[in-house]
């Protein structure tokens, strides 16, 4: 019998939480579990693709204000994009890796040919989902909901009529682009991709609950991973000073999706392949 060859494998280091066990002698129980983890993974180049999630071109804090005030976090993407998108995603197109991008927000992604193929890969949309039934009482906390910050708003909407992909997240030449579960799904199916590690913005919002984020691909059957430096969260008042979102959005992925990987150590091992 002929003996198949064994598929291509790149090893690196990988983030996992111990979210176990936990120690009842201990006046916090919960600070008896292990915590973060390394562990040396496979990770099949032939399988795995990045994703780079809403990396936009925002604009400056000068043009869309009001913007830049609801968004805080526009500006540590903006670093992420100039410092660690280009060694990310040169690494990437340069490995056996595929790369994809996921969009929203606007219409300046419709050019490209690897949206166009994508639609056309995809195929017809499914049917949205039934909705619930509306009414007055609704309607006015959704109001109350939608008038928070409404100063903002004009500065906003201007702004997401503008927004482009950011200069360094740029897709390039027929890299798939997707605005949805289901064209994101399309792309993994085409190239045989079972596990997806984003990067973009914002970890515990957008990658992680909309159109094409983790919540959606992971009821698909694809694991989802991130890369930690590639990546900022939305910060609250009280989180922002430290991070913290950020930090328990990743714990989140590493308990109930996938993986966390560094940066460098992800890099390396597509060099090294």
């Amino acid at each position: 019998m002929e003996k198949k060859d064994a598929p291509r494998a790149i090893r690196l280091p990988a983030g996992y939480y111990e979210q176990f066990d936990a120690d009842y002698s201990l006046k916090t129980p919960a600070e008896g579990y292990g915590g973060w983890k390394k562990a040396e993974i496979d990770v099949s180049p032939d399988h795995t693709a990045v994703v780079v999630m809403h990396a936009w071109d925002c604009g400056t804090r000068e043009q869309y204000p009001g913007w830049y005030r609801s968004v805080e976090y526009i500006p540590r993407a903006n670093e992420i994009c100039r410092t660690v998108f280009p060694k990310l995603l040169s690494a990437v197109r340069q490995s056996g890796c595929k790369l994809f991008h996921v969009v929203g927000g606007g219409n300046y992604y419709k050019q490209y040919p690897g949206y166009k193929r994508t639609v056309e890969l995809a195929g017809p949309e499914p049917k949205p989902l039934e909705q619930a039934l509306s009414d007055p009482a609704i309607e006015r906390l959704r109001k109350f909901k939608a008038d928070l910050g409404s100063h903002n708003r004009a500065d906003t909407q201007r702004g997401f009529k503008n927004v482009d992909f950011a200069q360094e997240a740029k897709p390039q030449g027929n890299e798939g682009i997707a605005e949805n579960d289901h064209q994101l799904f399309a792309l993994c199916k085409e190239a045989k991709v079972n596990h997806l590690v984003y990067a973009g913005f914002a970890i515990n919002w957008c990658l992680l609950l909309s159109p094409g984020g983790m919540a959606g691909m992971q009821k698909r059957g694809v694991m989802c991973s991130a890369i930690r430096q590639a990546v900022t969260a939305v910060e609250n008042k009280e989180s922002a000073r430290d991070e913290r979102s950020k930090e328990l959005a990743l714990w989140g992925i590493a308990v109930g999706f996938g993986f966390v990987f560094d940066v460098d150590d992800f890099i390396r091992a597509l060099k090294n392949e």
